[in-house]
């Protein structure tokens, strides 16, 4: 089957509605029937006409029309138009209803449409969720309408900007569970008499008498609450055989108690507990930072076995994978706990950034993702858990991942032109979320965090249920600040990219410079245009020891000159909160690095994880040695902060990683990681008692993991030891939750079938999601050809299609494997660009497949590849990829012989 071929480019407008109607409010009537997976409904549309108009138009996609009944006080009577009749354009995903006459502004109108759809696998729209039940398959149902899948469940209004509300009607089993936005208000078993309900009654009545087949199974009709006014995207219902727990919280603001439950199926619901405690925890604090009540009577979560994201944000019903909800306290690792408090608060944060107040358009999506990434994952976290060091895990989490993609000339800003669904689809990246919260993180420490949250609070206020812009969010931080914000921040929105600073010490203090940064060198002058205004937060030392940061400096000018004492410490980015990275001249970097090296340095955690990540960043890029960064990692060998360790490792990681090729720097890289890390295990040990510390736990599992990756002998035969025990026995204790990703991933690395078939076996049936994940990427990192081939067959006929890129990431971490992945995804392509051609997750596999690659040659070759091809559903992927390879290319060209020199003189 030949694949699709590119596509002309169409303007903007030709994927936006007219504006001459606009919907206030759905009566929405779903019947799912998880027996023939499918579903029907109709849905009432009522409109306020706001010019004059001869035609509605509308969005749908996938869905079979039964007729259209219109009503207008401008009519005698209601008329009735086929579904036939009414124009589709399958490429906008919208119908077009002809009107018999002119409907004058100012009027009213109702749209009645019945409508039928497949419950399919796609992960987006209304589609079907697989769990097993009694050793059989059985369905649940569930909706992913963000960012344009509404379209696909109901004819609708499918732009943010179209808030509407809606009141939710849902016919079901009546052995099964509805859920939707709201509460329910009834629920009644369907019978032809039944009073309440009339016209969902009648309509169900007839479709009941057309069926011939059995209908034995009872229906049964719940009604909900009529929600606020809404975003398309943010609807949400779901029908299976769930089962919940259930907590409560209290209102700081009104006293007001409201239910709070976390809904799966059965044999999962045990795992649901902490999700639900962070829920709880997180609700009132929200309330009490932007000083608005959560305005919905309930907050669900629901926890699905087959998600395309990661988790959403749907108004009152949460909705997300297991892996991002689910967690048994005696089997899992501090990470797998991490991520079910993150993904929770994030989800949280949007039910006032994206469900009360909504960006206008697409273009400002990270209104909603900067804003809970910010809040969500660091700001109310620390408040829950202070012991995590979010604020500082931030700059690994987010800062330092933005960076790495915004470095390429193939990012985009922050508001980005977003005309069409294809490119919606492809803005949910590192920089509408990391990206986006780092500017914001970086605005918060220079109006301070006070204000910053006063100023968010002022902007949630105005915009109460309304849609917003850029604009409206400053002109909220401004009146708290009394600053100018636009004049701050417009450049880090609007413009892609940031800056590299450069220092050079004059007499009298340093002139400082703002280049754009790229990652393959200095930026060429069409490329290096933007000014951006830069807190630069400058740390200085007193004559008493102590150190002080100016947080109010603002480089907003191509060069400046800052009077300082030079021979004294000093640093820019104190705290590394704004967004730029530092080049210091080779002999103060030495100074920085022996500041940064001592037990009670003047710079702070945040400082060193910072000097950490620009040292290897400006070597990549060419404005340092490799060997540069290498000496600062090896200054820190006394470092006590598992955070500056979890970044060296990732450091050194990203250099073996490019030099996956070339295996004497890989042998003697490995040498250099084993000396940085086994004197920690050994140190530390394997075992993880109760009342740790975290720091100390994960300063153990980092070191552990790195001491494994790079073969060290006692290391390995300990892991290899453990697995073994937990294999013999049965008992999962041999295994630390913290070391089951490594464990299993050496097991099958240094073993044979026996251990492959083990690890498989735990895949296909494992206790815990986190399990599960360590499994996946656990199958790719054989080193023989016949067991990749067995992997890759699994991917293919096997796999969840939500677990596809876990796979893929354990194929791309086996340097053995890299390869093959490349030449089985292009073998493959035509099936699993048809696999995911309804959902995210095509764009993923092209980044796990293709940015690990380093050389010219592998550029040209996928650039090849792909020519021709209808690249639309993940262009800027794409286009990323190829900068990477491109940038890692020129990165083993240029500092390869730097690397080996370093490497060889520890010898």
């Amino acid at each position: 089957m030949a694949g699709p071929v590119a596509k002309a480019p169409k303007s903007a407008d030709q994927y936006r509605l007219p504006t001459n109607v606009k919907p206030v409010h759905y009566d929405l009537t779903i019947r799912t029937d998880l027996e023939r997976l499918k579903f029907d409904g109709y849905v009432t549309t009522h409109l306020d006409i706001v010019r004059d108009t001869t035609s509605i138009q509308f969005h749908t996609s996938k869905l079979k029309f039964g007729h259209a009944k219109f009503a207008s006080s401008s009519l005698d009577e209601p008329f009735v138009q086929e579904a036939s009749s009414l124009k589709y354009s399958e490429e906008e995903e919208r119908a077009t209803l002809e009107l018999p006459m002119t409907l004058p502004a100012g009027t009213k109108a109702e749209l009645k449409i019945d409508f039928e759809g497949e419950l399919t696998g796609a992960m987006m729209g209304y589609y079907r969720s697989a769990w097993e039940r009694e050793g059989k398959t059985a369905y649940y149902s569930l909706t992913q309408f963000e960012p344009t899948a509404a379209r696909r469940a109901f004819p609708c209004w499918d732009e943010p900007a179209l808030k509407a509300t809606f009141s939710m009607t849902m016919i079901s089993r009546a052995d099964t569970v509805n859920l939707a936005n709201m509460p329910a208000i009834s629920e009644d078993v369907y019978s032809p008499s039944l009073k309440e309900s009339t016209d969902v009654v009648s309509w169900l009545s007839s479709k009941l008498s057309a069926v011939t087949t059995d209908e034995s199974s009872e229906w049964k009709i719940t009604k909900f609450e009529k929600t606020p006014p809404m975003s398309t995207y943010i609807v949400a219902w779901a029908n299976g055989p769930f089962k919940y727990l259930e907590d409560t919280y209290k209102s700081p603001l009104s006293g007001k108690v409201r239910p709070l439950r976390v809904y799966t199926t059965p044999d999962l619901i045990h795992q649901a507990q902490f999700a639900l405690d962070v829920k709880r925890k997180v609700l009132p604090l929200y309330e009490q930072v932007f000083d608005i009540e959560y305005p919905l009577p309930k907050l669900d979560t629901l926890v699905a076995t087959d998600f395309d994201a990661g988790a959403m944000e749907n108004w009152g019903l949460i909705t997300g994978r297991t892996a991002a909800f689910l967690l048994d306290p005696k089997k899992s690792d501090l990470n797998g706990k991490k991520n079910v408090a993150i993904t929770q608060s994030h989800e949280v944060a949007h039910m006032w950034f994206g469900n009360i107040t909504t960006m206008e358009w697409w273009d400002n999506l990270y209104l909603n993702e900067g804003f809970a990434s910010l809040m969500g994952e660091t700001i109310i976290l620390d408040r829950v858990f202070p012991e995590w060091k979010v604020h500082s895990a931030f700059i690994s989490n987010e800062l330092n991942q933005a960076m790495s993609l915004d470095a390429k000339l193939s990012s985009h800003p922050i508001e980005v032109e977003c005309p069409d669904a294809e490119m919606a689809n492809q803005i949910f990246d590192a920089l509408s979320y990391d990206k986006a919260a780092s500017v914001l993180r970086m605005l918060s420490r220079y109006v301070t965090e006070e204000k910053f949250l006063k100023g968010v609070s002022i902007y949630l206020k105005k915009h109460l249920y309304k849609n917003t812009v850029t604009r409206d969010l400053w002109q909220g931080i401004a009146e708290a600040s009394g600053l100018d914000v636009p004049k701050v921040m417009d450049n880090w929105v609007k413009k892609m990219g940031f800056p590299v600073v450069k220092v050079t010490e004059v007499d009298g203090g340093i002139r400082v410079r703002q280049d754009r940064f790229l990652e393959t060198g200095p930026a060429d002058p069409k490329d290096n245009k933007t000014i951006w205004s830069i807190p630069l937060s400058l740390l200085t030392v007193g004559s008493n020891g102590k150190a002080s940061v100016d947080h109010t400096i603002l480089l907003d000018e191509r060069e400046k000159f800052i009077p300082l004492d030079t021979s004294r410490p000093f640093k820019l980015n104190a705290g590394t909160v704004s967004v730029f990275r530092v080049l210091y001249s080779p002999e103060r970097l030495v100074k920085v690095a022996e500041e940064a090296a001592k037990e009670n340095s003047v710079f702070s955690r945040e400082d060193r994880i910072g000097l950490v990540y620009d040292a290897l960043a400006l070597a990549k890029a060419g404005y340092t040695e490799v060997s540069s960064a290498l000496t600062l990692y090896e200054a820190f060998r006394n470092e006590k902060e598992c955070l500056i360790w979890s970044s060296i490792s990732q450091s050194l990681y990203a250099l073996s990683s490019t030099w996956f090729e070339h295996a004497d720097i890989l042998r003697e890289l490995d040498a250099f990681r084993r000396e940085l890390f086994v004197p920690i295990v050994k140190r530390l040990g394997y075992d993880y008692p109760e009342d740790e510390d975290i720091d100390q736990r994960q300063l153990r599992t980092t070191a552990i993991l790195q001491s494994a990756d790079a073969g060290d002998e006692s290391v390995v035969a300990e892991l290899l030891k453990r697995f073994k025990q937990a294999v013999e026995t049965g008992d999962d204790s041999y295994i630390p939750p913290d070391l089951t990703a490594v464990t299993y991933r050496l097991a099958v690395q240094k073993g044979g079938r026996k251990e492959y078939d083990t690890v498989r076996a735990i895949t296909s049936k494992p206790k815990t999601p986190q399990m599960g994940i360590a499994g996946m990427r656990a199958m790719g990192a054989s080193q023989d050809k016949a067991l990749q081939e067995e992997t890759w067959q699994y991917i293919m006929t096997k796999t969840r299609d939500q677990d596809l890129f876990y796979f893929f990431i354990g194929l791309q971490e086996n340097y053995a494997a890299r390869r093959f992945l490349v030449q089985k995804f292009k073998q493959d392509y035509d099936a699993l660009y048809q696999r995911f051609i309804d959902n995210f997750s095509i764009q993923g596999l092209i980044r796990r497949t293709f940015n690990t690659l380093a050389s010219g040659k592998d550029y040209e070759e996928t650039k090849a590849f792909f020519q021709g091809k209808d690249t639309s559903k993940y262009k800027m992927a794409l286009e990323q990829a190829l900068d990477t390879i491109k940038a890692r290319a020129a990165w083993v060209e240029r500092s390869s012989d730097d690397l080996r020199r370093w490497l060889s003189s520890r010898a």
